[in-house]
């Protein structure tokens, strides 16, 4: 018996970033949070690494007109329902990244990977610098505490700082900011700080509490984050109801992670579905 073809058309959303040969983060992560949430992802691969639960072994970046490249074939053939970035690498990628997406109407969510769990700087300063632009054309920019204290500079140690933090990113060009909690104080629950701009210059606060999961297994948590909420957006869900139920899976998509390779592991993108 011959079947007839069922296609399905989800939504599409674009991942711009690195890739992780462990699995656990980067272009690999942001797939399998995309899937999650019942929309097809595609890629455009800024830089592979050599990485695995232990750590990131050796690190080499894309040309960026094969970024240009690979963007200009994905925008061609699909239609982009958002767009999230991830690691860029180095400055002319960051500059060649502001200009493709400042080009599109889709929502762009920059996740600015700017500091390593070791604490250790990943981008030169030129890099840094340049994600200027790309916060002005971003729809949502989600930093978590080390990274936005590169972007705007301060400690960011308490949720009111966070807070600050927020508004001075919305205030460089951003619609909004997502200033993650994880990193900030040790207690039993984790604080996300939303900031949200609007045409009067003043600005809405929305903070998200979730119990704090006792584990270091948080690896690809960010990338999922901004997948999951990029996916939420290319499906027409509002920026902050894609935020809120973004922020609400990532504590189970913790608790419920993957114990594989010998360090710690990696968080579970695909418990999303049980949320979409």
């Amino acid at each position: 018996m011959t079947l007839t073809r069922d296609p399905v058309s989800p939504p599409v959303a674009l991942a711009i970033a690195g890739s992780d040969a462990g699995g656990g983060a980067g272009i690999q992560a942001d797939l399998k949070a995309m899937t999650a949430h019942g929309v097809f992802g595609t890629s455009v691969v800024t830089a592979t690494t050599a990485q695995n639960t232990r750590g990131v072994r050796d690190v080499h970046a894309v040309p960026a007109g094969h970024v240009a490249s690979q963007f200009d074939a994905v925008s061609d053939d699909f239609d982009v329902g958002a767009i999230k970035t991830g690691m860029l690498a180095t400055a002319e990628t960051v500059e060649t990244v502001t200009g493709l997406v400042g080009d599109v109407a889709a929502p762009v969510v920059v996740d600015p990977v700017m500091v390593a769990a070791s604490g250790d700087r990943l981008l030169s300063p030129e890099a840094e610098a340049a994600y200027e632009g790309l916060i002005g054309a971003a729809t949502l920019v989600t930093p978590n505490a080390d990274e936005a204290e590169v972007l705007v500079g301060g400690p960011i140690e308490t949720p009111a700082d966070a807070e600050r933090a927020g508004r001075e990113l919305v205030a460089t060009g951003a619609d909004a900011a997502l200033v993650k909690g994880g990193h900030i104080g040790d207690g039993d629950t984790v604080t996300d700080t939303l900031v949200i701009g609007n045409t009067e210059g003043d600005a809405t606060v929305v903070r998200f509490k979730n119990p704090r999961v006792a584990t270091d297994a948080t690896h690809g948590s960010g990338c999922a984050l901004s997948s999951a909420i990029a996916a939420r957006l290319a499906r027409g869900e509002p920026l902050r109801e894609s935020v809120a139920a973004a922020v609400d899976g990532m504590g189970p998509a913790i608790r419920r992670g993957y114990d594989v390779g010998e360090g710690p592991g990696a968080v579970n993108s695909t418990v999303f579905d049980e949320r979409a």
